[in-house]
């Protein structure tokens, strides 16, 4: 169809232009699109079936006007006769008067018959209405007929009178025959049209894929920009606040407001990178000045501990106990200071390299050697050389904080068990402790800053809470997610799990 051309040469037009159009305006400009077409369509077949509905009006109209002259044609034509052959026999003027009605009511309906679009009805109707008048001239108008005795007037006989009714019989037989096959074919140029008319309503429902084809176009276009934010703003909650975002697809890189909006996250992305490098220099320094003079507090209380410097009483003991223990746990609390900072410094966030999991898993128990063997604890390995590439400082501190808890929840001569593997560009790990385990109400919250659960017996060190926080804001950065499942009573336990998604470059040896 022509009109169909045009509207897809008009809609190349547009989009070649689109990247000037604000999503309002585009969005408008798609409804339009997708309606139009729907709309031209639903017109043209609702002026079909109009057509239709008034052509098929039309032809019964003609049809049952044709049917009903023919029959009162037939009527009219009998009552004349029998009128007409009685007259002759009997000369009566009432005969006469009742013929004569008659006869004009046959040549009005005859009239209605000229009036129709078919010729040969129309040439019919016209040697009927003359053999009519010819009948009607015999009758009124007397025949001279010579004798051979002598001249005198002699009027039609009842024979002749019949010979001419049976010629306006056989007209009228004609006429009927042929106004049947005028209703035949009436009927069949209703049956045409309308097998027309279904076939161009079938091809109008093509307009159906067309318009979802448009549809799905500006579904894409409007779309498009929105992935790319969605892409920018998951890098800002992974804490990729150094990387400028361009909208590189055209035509959505002009919609005005994606452009708004970009600008909008670039700048606010700027900002947060200047104030993550301030924190991160803030604590970096803190820490370490807090760990020089901490040193040397801890050495010095060691040597009085051990009796290095001279005998304590028990009094002195105690109380060097008491700093002994409080310089420990705040060291750690240094060092859980120092792993939140891995977890605020951006810039160390995106740095991959290619990472042998056993080893790293290895170094991670060698510097928890002491902790392990204060416990008698046994480690059950199950995993193979598993090489990915990822960030291996945070792989580190996440896999320290596991073992950590689970050592710090293990009972004495316990098992941990370490498991990890890795399928399709999934790397699954888990730590698996013999502690009581975490009681149910307490399992939503263990992950909040600075939550601190029921610490294990004969533990009085105590740690910040930030452990499993900072464990699952670098898996949020790292593409992974991790849950827990824990039991209270025998055999109770508990076992973290990690799931690290998309890995790069990784494979089972």
């Amino acid at each position: 169809m022509l009109w169909l051309d045009k509207l897809m040469i008009e809609l190349g037009n547009k989009l070649s232009s689109v990247k000037s159009l604000s999503i309002k305006k585009l969005t408008f400009l798609g409804f339009t699109l997708v309606a139009l077409p729907l709309v031209l369509a639903l017109l043209y077949s609702a002026n079909q079936v109009n057509q239709l509905s008034k052509q098929g009006a039309s032809a019964i109209f003609t049809v049952a006007e044709l049917i009903n002259t023919n029959q009162k044609i037939s009527n009219t034509l009998k009552k004349m006769e029998r009128y007409a052959s009685q007259y002759l026999v009997l000369q009566d003027s009432e005969l006469m008067d009742n013929y004569i009605i008659q006869q004009q009511m046959l040549l009005t309906t005859s009239e209605k018959l000229y009036q129709h679009d078919d010729g040969e009805i129309k040439q019919l109707t016209e040697q009927f209405s003359q053999v009519i008048l010819q009948v009607h001239q015999s009758i009124m108008m007397p025949t001279p007929v010579l004798s051979n005795i002598d001249s005198q007037v002699e009027t039609i006989s009842l024979e002749g009178l019949q010979k001419r009714f049976k010629r306006l019989i056989s007209i009228n037989e004609q006429i009927n025959v042929r106004s049947r096959e005028f209703i035949n074919q009436q009927a069949q140029e209703i049956k045409d049209a309308t097998a027309q008319v279904s076939h161009t309503l079938l091809k109008s429902l093509l307009i159906i894929p067309i318009s979802l084809l448009i549809a799905g176009i500006f579904i894409v276009l409007i779309t498009n920009p929105l992935k790319q934010l969605i892409i920018k703003i998951q890098q800002l909650q992974q804490g990729n606040f150094e990387h400028k975002f361009e909208l590189q697809e055209e035509p959505v890189a002009g919609f005005i407001e994606i452009k708004e909006i970009n600008d909008a996250l670039n700048s606010m992305g700027n900002r947060l990178h200047a104030l993550e490098l301030q924190k991160s220099s803030f604590i970096r320094h803190i820490s370490h000045e807090l760990k020089t003079p901490l040193a040397a507090i801890r050495e010095g209380t060691e040597l009085i501990y051990d009796n290095s410097v001279g005998s304590l009483n028990s009094d002195q003991q105690e109380i060097t106990k008491i700093i002994r223990n409080s310089t420990t746990r705040l060291q750690r609390l240094i060092e859980e200071l120092l792993d939140f900072n891995i977890v605020l410094d951006s810039t160390s966030l995106q740095d991959k390299e290619t990472i042998s999991l056993s080893e790293l898993i290895e170094q991670v128990l060698s510097d928890r050697t002491l902790d392990i063997k204060r416990k008698n604890l046994t480690i059950e390995k199950d995993y193979s050389n598993i090489t990915i590439e990822s960030n291996a400082k945070q792989l580190n501190v996440i896999i320290d904080n596991l073992l950590s808890n689970a050592i710090k929840y293990s009972p004495e001569q316990g098992v941990i068990k370490i498991f990890a593997a890795l399928s399709e560009h999934q790397l699954a790990f888990s730590v698996t402790d013999q502690g009581d385990g975490i009681k149910t109400e307490q399992q939503d919250k263990i992950f909040d800053a600075f939550y601190q659960g029921t610490s294990p017996k004969d533990y009085n060190i105590k740690s910040s809470g930030l452990g499993l926080t900072i464990v699952k804001e670098l898996l949020m950065r790292l593409n992974g997610n991790i849950t827990l499942m824990s039991q209270t009573a025998p055999p109770s336990g508990t076992t973290m799990r990690i799931i690290l998604n998309s890995v790069v470059s990784g494979e089972n040896q």
